[in-house]
């Protein structure tokens, strides 16, 4: 199974964790992102969700040309899709890619994610 789904440009992973009381907790931009990845996922329309090990390709098309350290936006980009139910943890992620793109108005992220042994079989 491939899932390929458009997300709203990530917060980043220096903001997408506070600590509260000696805790780290999820920022109020970091759960109003992963809101935005569920809304995103059920309008597109939700899998099954998947439970093998994964590969993922993360496309990202920046609102402008600031520097990004583009693993920074991972963490957020991942968990929004397990919160979603797209599958049940980015633990299951074997193998990752992220390529940098054009520039997008507002910024865009594009998301394909395969189980890992339908990977296999079309190569």
């Amino acid at each position: 199974m491939t899932y390929r789904i458009a997300l709203p440009w990530p917060v980043s992973v220096n903001r997408y964790w506070r600590s509260f009381n000696g805790r780290n907790i999820l920022s109020l931009e970091g759960r109003t992102y992963r809101q935005k990845v569920l809304a995103a996922v059920l309008v597109a329309g939700r899998p099954k969700t998947m439970t093998g090990r994964l590969a993922v390709l993360i496309e990202v098309y920046p609102p402008d040309r600031r520097r990004r350290d583009l693993s920074n936006l991972e963490k957020g980009i991942g968990d929004g899709l397990a919160h979603a139910g797209v599958y049940k943890d980015d633990e299951q992620i074997d193998d990752l890619h992220i390529v940098r793109g054009g520039l997008r108005t507002g910024g865009e992220v594009v998301v394909t994610v395969t189980e890992l042994e339908q990977a296999r079989e079309n190569k």
